[in-house]
């Protein structure tokens, strides 16, 4: 028997969030926006109204008001956002144990083994918990049903907003075989950029594509999306407060002033792969590849990802294979404005233990002697707090001495 999941996406969330307190300006093109002043004025997300004037998420506030001048922006409460996440969470517990999120404003629902409760009618239900949504919250969801998750996803993206869309057997080859194949979870850049050579610009074209030379193209991950294609997603959801591992685990930042120089962008890079690192060990884990990317004055973006010899979770190792990436992409003396590092293929730490051999020992012993060194720096940060340690060559503002006033004044 198929198994009957959803996808519930909260349409709109953080928009949507502050309207609940602002229901004044729900007719007028609203964005919630990071904060100009310190160079993260970008737009988190909008409502429907500033959706109809083009503006996006992830474009900067500038760009958004040269569309739409009237825009409305209102300052972002990720704490609120995070609560009412927690709520709507707690609603999906009400129909099945079996609720996963997806970020703050999506999770997935297994209701195979309760749909039978509720009537047995998996679009009925689906448009009963929109109902729910909006009588306890205000808030509207868009619902993807289907035979798995990755349809069920597709179908939660299909009609918006407050939309049921139901994906079954019968219909997939008409609904999602035509959509963009970057419509597809987890169908990266890169993996697009290789498609867009072999002519696969629709997931019915990626279905059809032979699964044996995806294989050769993208390794595993061309096998899985080639599956994801062709319906054959079988991953589970996982039960309510299960962990699940992350998939990959990155940092970015937006420098308060531009960085300039080797030195500064290695300080900028040694910054965010010593929290992607302390992350890492959070999670028991280790990377065996990173990824960098990085953002220019004018909002141009390069990035670039390399496997590593040996899966690490080590700071100092993250950012010399960043470094690597910047030094083999980047004109050092070209400004920075943003940089991301990513620890990417990720795997348990115990399953990484290195392979040993006779002229490896010497080395295996530095390294775990920086192991050593990093785990005791995670114990003071979390006994004194996050900022209570730090590498010595890592200032905590990376171009900051640079466009300080010299000692004793501004000279």
């Amino acid at each position: 028997m198929d198994r009957i999941i959803f996808h519930c996406d909260l349409n709109s969330f953080y928009a949507s969030v502050e309207l609940l307190s602002h229901p004044e300006l729900r007719h007028l093109p609203v964005a919630v926006c990071g904060d100009p002043a310190s160079r993260h004025g970008i737009i988190l997300a909008k409502n429907e109204p500033a959706k109809a004037f083009q503006v996006k998420t992830a474009e900067t506030i500038w760009q958004a008001k040269k569309k739409c001048p009237d825009l409305v922006l209102l300052p972002a409460h990720h704490g609120l956002y995070s609560d009412l996440s927690r709520k709507v969470n707690s609603l999906y517990e009400e129909y099945t144990d079996l609720v996963e999120p997806f970020g703050i404003d999506e999770s997935w629902l297994d209701v195979t083994g309760t749909l039978h409760l509720f009537g047995g009618d998996a679009r009925a239900l689906a448009d009963r918990l929109r109902e729910e949504m909006r009588s306890r919250f205000g808030l509207t969801i868009s619902v993807g049903v289907s035979f798995n998750k990755v349809f069920a996803k597709l179908g939660s993206d299909y009609k918006k907003p407050d939309a049921t869309t139901v994906i079954t057997r019968e219909n997939f080859r008409e609904i999602v075989w035509p959509l963009p194949v970057t419509d597809l979870l987890y169908v990266g850049r890169a993996a697009a950029q290789t498609f867009q050579k072999f002519g696969i610009r629709a997931i019915g074209d990626l279905a059809a594509f032979d699964r044996e030379q995806l294989f050769r193209l993208l390794g595993k991950n061309g096998v899985q999306l080639h599956d994801f294609a062709s319906g054959e997603d079988r991953s589970p959801v996982a039960p309510t407060g299960q962990y699940t591992p992350p998939k990959s685990i990155g940092n970015g930042y937006t420098f308060p002033n531009d960085l300039h120089g080797q030195e500064e962008i290695r300080a900028g890079v040694a910054q965010l792969a010593d929290q992607v690192a302390v992350r890492l060990r959070r999670h028991g884990m280790k990377c065996q590849g990173v990824s960098l990317a990085i953002r220019d004055p004018n909002f141009r973006d390069i990035s670039r990802q390399a496997r590593l010899e040996t899966p690490t979770d080590l700071a100092r190792e993250l950012t010399q294979a960043a470094m690597e990436l910047a030094g083999g992409c980047w004109n050092m003396s070209s400004p920075v404005r943003a940089l991301t590092v990513t620890a990417i293929y990720l795997l348990p730490a115990e399953e990484a233990g290195a392979q040993l051999d006779l002229f490896s020992a010497g080395r295996e012993e530095k390294r775990r002697r920086l192991e050593r060194l990093e785990g005791a720096m995670d114990a003071i940060r979390a006994k004194y707090g996050p900022g209570a340690i730090s590498p010595a060559s890592m200032p905590r503002d990376p171009g900051r001495e640079r466009h300080a006033p010299p000692p004793g004044g501004r000279g």
